[in-house]
Parts: C-alpha cells; sequence; structure tokens
C-alpha cells in the first residue's frame, strides 16, 4: 500500500507538463505581440501611449508565462525529480520557496498591469483607484509571505 501511495506523487507530472506548455504558449504570444507592436508602430506610426499599451500587455502575457514556467518547473522538481537542472535561483527545495517565487513574480505582474492602467487611463480617480487595490493586493502579499516564512531551526 505504501508503495502505491508514494507512487501517486507522479500524477503532477501531467499538471507540471501542461504548466510548462501553457508557459511557452503565454511566452510564444507575447513576444509575437511585442514584434507586432513594433512593426505596427513603424509601418503605421502607432501612438506612443498605444504603443506602450500593448508593449505592457505583451509584458503582462511573458511574465504570467513566467509564473507558469516556476509552477510548472517547481511541481515537476517537487514531486518527480529533484535532480532536474535549473539555475540556482529556480531551485525548489519545499513549497515555501515555491510560494516566494510566485508572489514575487505576482507582485511583478501586478506592477506592470498597474503601469498600462497608469499609461492607458485618462481619469485620475481610476488610476488612484486602481493603485490603491494593487498595493493592497501587494501589502496581503507580504504580509501572508511574512507571517507564513520559514524560521531558521535552532540546530
Amino acid at each position: 500500500m505504501r508503495t502505491i501511495v508514494g507512487l501517486t506523487r507522479y500524477t503532477v507530472f501531467v499538471p507540471a507538463i501542461a504548466s510548462i506548455l501553457g508557459a511557452l504558449l503565454l511566452m510564444a504570444q507575447g513576444s509575437i505581440a511585442v514584434v507586432v507592436a513594433m512593426i505596427n508602430s513603424v509601418v503605421s506610426q502607432t501612438p506612443l501611449k498605444d504603443v506602450i499599451v500593448e508593449v505592457l500587455t505583451a509584458v503582462d502575457a511573458i511574465l504570467l508565462g513566467t509564473v507558469l514556467l516556476v509552477i510548472g518547473y517547481g511541481l515537476y522538481e517537487l514531486f518527480v525529480d529533484t535532480e532536474i537542472k535549473v539555475p540556482i535561483w529556480l531551485q525548489i527545495r519545499d513549497l515555501d520557496d515555491l510560494k516566494s517565487k510566485l508572489i514575487g513574480v505576482v507582485v511583478a505582474i501586478i506592477a506592470v498591469v498597474f503601469v498600462g492602467v497608469l499609461v492607458d487611463s485618462t481619469r485620475a480617480g481610476d488610476v488612484l483607484a486602481y493603485g490603491a487595490g494593487a498595493g493592497a493586493i501587494v501589502l496581503g502579499l507580504g504580509v501572508f509571505a511574512w507571517a507564513t516564512r520559514k524560521k531558521p531551526s535552532a540546530d
């Protein structure tokens, strides 16, 4: 019975690979969107504000792809193969490592989306409301990360 239960950890393989494939899709689409924005900017003299919004939207897709990639690598590394070759900054030893990396990328996404709202909005009230909401989310994530951080062991 222990062997069967132990083997269930490999069920995470499918969502890990799906997450990595989704990441590759979003990164490809975001990269293509940046190239298209560049071409449109040069060919049709698109206004700078519109180009900024297009590029930031593409960067948002790329960052979301990064989140999916970190999730995919993290799940695979935690449950399937602890010896996977990834950069040191992406090595995940436990769920706390995965959590902290995800929080960092989510904060980056929130910042990019906020800059997009800032550039695209014509009303200061909208920017202020969105900024307050984004700040509250970032603050909440920071408090969560602090409250659930690993305590140093007294060994």
